[in-house]
């Protein structure tokens, strides 16, 4: 009579453990990998977003909108419905023919950023005067200037690329150009998406290579600007001062952020349930904006908002993936700036939501409402698409892929 051995169970698990580790980097490894990743993750937060705004939306919707609970998600459809062709036609686009627009984006971003200032044109919203009224339409040019100043800045650098060991090279004609779109910003009062542009000229410095004392006095004059621009607003000083206990002043500033909690806490683990929030009836302002992340958690619970974040972080994953593969100056630092962009400000609004930031008023990027924000970065993700397609065994695998389909056509079925 044999006796088991003890140790077969557990050398088992190991065995079956290495075996799945040994197919994940398989996988990981194929040339179309990257290009997969971005496009499913993206039409899933895609997806995830327009499934929240429905549910987020519907009470204010009803209310702003004589019972239409559609109104606001039909709205969205609608960028949705602009932006998804723009960014398919951006991922087909060649890259000399992308950066002929570098110049024009960036006149075009600080033109409309400028129209903000001439009265009449400028909107004012909570508090920041950073949109623009165009007839029927409202939009918000700093949006817009996000990618804009992405790709001017990477085009600059792309063709200084040989000449970026000197200071002069890294600092001309971009740092000015990036820090006046970002005081034009400043000018309507709107710190957040200011940080998050001061976030992207940080990063596109950092990709270059510039030198540590520029980093230092970047930092020093954003920190001065945060705290003169906070000193301006007593309802922002407010909510700086007092957002890491929210509770403390509950009925005032910690209003919005306290009732975040309390969604993300109803929550648990797998959620209430699609459309069952309980917060986005009144108690929590700008539940599809803003604070739709607090809805999202407390409908979908832990598992839904740890889903939200791993396609974030699968999206920087396969554009860095990209740019570390790249031989092309330009495709790397504009998928970097990108990545920064959509993962910084992922990063700053979870981190209002869960009040370890205070509330500056960012959108969470492809989930929240919003087309101006929508637009923009949907073209960015095409553009990052595009650029995962294009490399050289990328696209060796799918010219082979539309070869072997071709081929099976063309054989069909004989009579």
């Amino acid at each position: 009579m044999t006796t088991a051995d003890p140790l077969q169970p557990s050398a088992r698990r190991r065995s079956a453990a290495a075996g799945w580790f040994a197919s994940a980097r398989a996988a990981l490894d194929r040339p179309l990998t990257a290009y997969y990743l971005l496009l499913g993750a993206s039409a899933l937060l895609l997806t995830i977003g327009l499934v929240m705004v429905l549910s987020a939306s519907s009470v204010y919707s009803y209310e702003q909108n004589g019972g239409n609970s559609y109104a606001v998600v039909e709205r969205q459809l609608v960028w949705v419905a602009i932006g998804v062709p723009c960014a398919w036609v951006a991922s087909r686009l060649p890259l000399p023919v992308v950066r002929r627009f570098a110049w024009l984006s960036m006149f075009v971003a600080i033109v409309l950023l400028a129209l903000i200032r001439v009265p009449g044109l400028g909107v004012e919203v909570n508090g920041n005067k950073n949109w623009l009224g165009l007839g029927p339409f409202v939009i918000q040019p700093a949006e817009i200037a996000k990618l804009a100043i992405v790709l001017w800045a990477a085009h600059i650098y792309a063709r200084k690329d040989k000449r970026l060991d000197n200071f002069h090279e890294v600092f001309m004609p971009v740092v000015p150009g990036l820090l006046a779109v970002i005081a034009l910003v400043v000018l309507g009062h709107d710190l957040g998406t200011a940080l998050v542009l001061f976030a992207i000229l940080l990063a596109m410095l950092w990709v270059v290579g510039a030198p540590g004392r520029l980093f230092m006095f970047m930092m020093t004059a954003v920190g001065v600007v945060a705290v003169g621009l906070a000193s301006t607003s007593s309802e922002r000083l407010q909510r700086i001062t007092n957002f890491a206990d929210p509770f403390k002043d509950f009925h005032n500033a910690g209003w919005q952020p306290a009732h975040g909690l309390f969604a993300l806490a109803s929550g648990g683990i797998f959620g209430e349930g699609i459309g069952a929030s309980r917060q986005k009836w009144g108690d929590l302002p700008e539940a599809h904006t803003d604070f739709i992340f607090a809805v999202l958690g407390e409908e979908l619970g832990l598992v839904g908002t740890l889903l939200v974040v791993g396609l974030f972080v699968t999206i920087a994953y396969a554009a860095i993936r990209v740019a570390r593969q790249t031989q092309d100056a330009f495709v790397r630092y504009m998928t970097f700036g990108i990545v920064v962009w959509l993962l910084g400000q992922m990063i700053i609004n979870v981190g209002m939501v869960l009040a370890l930031f205070p509330v500056i008023g960012l959108p969470l990027p492809l989930v929240s409402y919003g087309g101006s924000a929508l637009v923009p970065s949907l073209v960015a993700l095409g553009l990052l698409i595009g650029f995962a397609r294009r490399e050289p065994e990328a696209a060796r695998a799918l010219a082979q892929r539309r070869k072997a389909r071709s081929a099976g056509l063309s054989a069909g079925p004989t009579s």
